[in-house]
């Protein structure tokens, strides 16, 4: 039996009539034991202990190059993976899931820390659509990738790792 309490996953809930994706191994992710508070108004261009910008070290170990524009890469713990893994359970309809397959990918919009969108320049934020194009075609291109999300993830409290 496979162990769904470690590999990403689809899971049936009977009381909704849905399928949920569950993704048990991003408890694996590392945590810095910071506590939130509001963001400073002001942040560095340039931050060394980001695990995003240009020339710093990965949550995951990697290291990114000193990229000057948008720059995209594998998320480092995510939710989905590629290994083909084949398996499913069901507990006498209590617990019914099966293996899920996909991948997830991070686009930095900037190598400057403190810029979104709305503060760039309309060719840096060309270079952002391009990329969310280029990654959508090239993902949907793969057959065991049946949807492809794309969204922005924006800051500490939202689950930057």
């Amino acid at each position: 039996m496979a162990n769904y309490s470690e590999q990403p996953h689809r899971r049936y809930n009977p009381l909704t009539e849905e399928w949920v994706l569950c993704s048990p191994q991003r408890t694996q992710r590392p945590w810095q034991g910071q506590v939130e508070t509001s963001a400073p108004e002001n942040l560095p261009a340039y931050d060394p202990q980001c695990y995003l910008c240009p020339g710093n070290a990965r949550a995951g170990g990697a290291n990114n190059p000193s990229y000057s524009s948008t720059f995209v890469f594998s998320n480092d713990f995510a939710a989905l993976t590629l290994e083909m893994n084949s398996w499913e359970v069901n507990e006498d309809g209590l617990i019914v899931a099966h293996a899920e397959t996909g991948t997830c990918r991070v686009i930095c919009f900037s190598p400057r820390h403190d810029l979104s969108i709305p503060q760039m320049e309309r060719s840096a934020i060309r270079h952002v659509v391009d990329a969310w194009a280029e990654e959508t075609e090239s993902l949907a291109s793969h057959n065991s990738i049946g949807y492809v999300q794309v969204f922005e993830n924006k800051g500490a409290m939202m689950g930057c790792s």
